[in-house]
Parts: C-alpha cells; sequence; structure tokens
C-alpha cells in the first residue's frame, strides 16, 4: 500500500482511524515525491528535527519507491487519461498515481482526486 503525503502526516500524527487501514505486516511504500512533499512541510515546523528523525526511522523500514523511465510512461498515461476526462490532479500527485499504477499497489489517502484515475485505487480513511 502507497501513503499518500495526507496518509503519511495522520501517520506521524498517530490518528487512529488511519492507523486502522493499515495492513499491520508493512508491505507500506513511500514514493519519493511524498517523502519530498513531507520534508517540505517539516521546514517551518516547530516539530521538524523531531518529525524528520521519526522519518528516517520510517523510511528504513519500507518500500521507498523512486520515479524512473517506466514510472514515466505510465504518468503520460495517467496524465492522458485525466486529459481526455478534462479534469486535472496536482502534478505530485499524477506521479504518485503514476507509481501505484506501475506497482500495482492501492493508495492510501484523503484526496478524492484519485478516483478519476482508472485502475488506482484510493483507500480513503
Amino acid at each position: 500500500m502507497i501513503l499518500d503525503t495526507n496518509a503519511l502526516s495522520a501517520f506521524a500524527d498517530a490518528d487512529h482511524k488511519l492507523l486502522a487501514r493499515l495492513p499491520s505486516d508493512r508491505p507500506w511504500a513511500l514514493p519519493v515525491v511524498v517523502i519530498g512533499e513531507y520534508r517540505f512541510g517539516l521546514l517551518g515546523s516547530r516539530e521538524g528535527e523531531a518529525r524528520e528523525r521519526w522519518l528516517q526511522d520510517l523510511i528504513r523500514t519500507v518500500r521507498v519507491l523512486a520515479v524512473t523511465e517506466t514510472t514515466a510512461g505510465f504518468y503520460a498515461a495517467v496524465r492522458h487519461e485525466l486529459k481526455q476526462q478534462r479534469r486535472s490532479i496536482p502534478p505530485n500527485d499524477s506521479w504518485i498515481a503514476a507509481l501505484a499504477l506501475e506497482h500495482r499497489l492501492p493508495v492510501l489517502t484523503r484526496d478524492a482526486h484519485f478516483e478519476n484515475i482508472p485502475e488506482v485505487q484510493p483507500v480513503g480513511w
């Protein structure tokens, strides 16, 4: 299961509803895009240093998904499908969707726009 940035933030906050949705065997994945978005949010945070240490510990226990040339093909297909629908989503979410398709993983997210992408399985909490 891929954690979207809002899921990662909720996990950091120990959101009980989110924790109930996470598989206990931890086949969780973090896209590098999510790591970047989360770190960007930490830059102005009073808890930035502690949260960065927490993130580093988490990264050692999950699968980190890098963007590759293969991912770029999925990204292009996602953007094309959304253009055909006359819909758009934030660019980083297009990359997350591409990684979800490439790795055939659901996305744990609160962002409803993932529902507009065929074959991406959003999981809410």
